[in-house]
């Protein structure tokens, strides 16, 4: 629907009035969840070979032949000799060995790519592979239940969890349950994160308490570590400095699919739609535009923009913004606290989204 907007100084706008992210409640069906569990858009040309190793890092070209052995490794039977069900009612003899790799390394090293590199290349039908991130997993438990979980997952090939960190006991105990199961039913892991599998949770909560726990998820991966700097950084200029309010609202109104949102309004949204439902509340935006960017309140609020920030990189969304550059959203309490990983993580992604935004000016 058509609209003929005025924006004060300016001539009028003749042009398809944006959507509101804040208008929008999706509504996602568990089947979908599951379906879902594929790289990201983003991801989804990414192979070995369009890895580009830093020459000076040995640990990447490293990774790419380790992970390229373990595809490998994978093209046989199921572990479990059918993974669907259990010949003559026996149950399964649980695999030896570690039956994951654990990619260990910092901010846009590549670690996303090469997970997404090693499900593309691990031979076997795409419905016997799963690729989502940790949270897209524990909500994907918190939809189907637990039992339902192990019961969907128990046939695959191949389980791929990026970004991997345990954020609260809780969710400790549950993934150290999942993944044990999934692990005696013969599906082989992989995973990425920027904390080593002894060292999850540390900072977040009493990981001394869950050492157990901890100590059985690190059992099932053998750690590979991946050095280098931030490829969305290197050689790259840095990130437009943010637009004015009248700049970011004619954007919005003359670029197809756009949204259009006040910052605050926006972060109070969030609270209202479950971070499950955030990869569906971008669904058909091809631009996001944010008016007034302020620094986010308090961790709660913070985290939740993490997986909004997360969504939007998967499917390669530009996000113009006016008010507070990216790199002062997150107090110094909070990037030096123990989710500072996820806080530096959030602001390189949305820094190259802010890159990949700056066509949109003057269109």
């Amino acid at each position: 629907m058509s609209s003929s907007t005025a924006v004060p100084g300016q001539s009028p706008i003749a042009e398809t009035a944006p959507q509101s992210l804040c208008a929008l409640e999706p509504r996602v069906p568990a089947d979908r969840l599951v379906a879902e569990m594929v790289p990201p858009p983003r991801f989804d040309s990414v192979r070995f070979d369009t890895y580009v190793p830093d020459p000076n890092q040995p640990s990447q070209t490293e990774a790419v032949q380790v992970l390229g052995s373990f595809a490998a490794g994978l093209g046989g039977a199921h572990a479990t000799g059918t993974g669907k069900r259990k010949w003559f009612g026996r149950k399964p003899v649980a695999p030896t060995g570690r039956r994951g790799v654990y990619l260990d390394g910092g901010y846009g090293v590549g670690k996303t790519h090469l997970l997404a590199s090693l499900w593309h290349a691990t031979p076997a039908a795409p419905s016997l592979k799963a690729f989502g991130t940790f949270v897209e997993l524990t909500n994907l438990v918190g939809a189907l239940g637990f039992q339902q979980t192990v019961q969907t997952l128990s046939g695959h090939r191949l389980l791929c969890i990026d970004e991997f960190e345990l954020d609260d006991p809780g969710d400790t105990v549950l993934v150290s349950s999942l993944l044990g199961r999934l692990v005696e039913a013969g599906v082989a892991l992989a995973a990425t994160s920027n904390t080593l599998p002894g060292k999850l949770g540390e900072g977040r909560f009493a990981a001394v308490d869950f050492l157990r726990e901890i100590q059985g998820l690190s059992s099932h991966f053998r750690p590979l570590r991946i050095d280098g700097e931030d490829y969305r950084h290197r050689g790259l200029p840095e990130a437009p400095p943010p637009y004015s309010d009248d700049q970011v609202t004619r954007a919005a109104y003359a670029t197809a699919g756009a949204s259009l949102d006040d910052f605050p309004a926006l972060l109070g949204h969030l609270a209202k739609v479950h971070p499950s439902r955030y990869g569906a509340l971008t669904d058909g935006i091809t631009a996001v535009c944010l008016t007034d960017v302020q620094a986010v309140p308090d961790q709660s609020t913070a985290l939740r923009l993490v997986v909004l920030a997360d969504r939007l990189y998967d499917r390669e969304v530009p996000v113009l913004a006016s008010g507070l550059p990216f790199d002062r959203l997150f107090s110094d309490e909070m990037l030096n606290g123990g989710y500072r990983k996820k806080y530096f993580r959030a602001i390189s992604r949305l820094t190259a989204l802010a890159r990949d935004a700056k066509g949109l000016v003057g269109q």
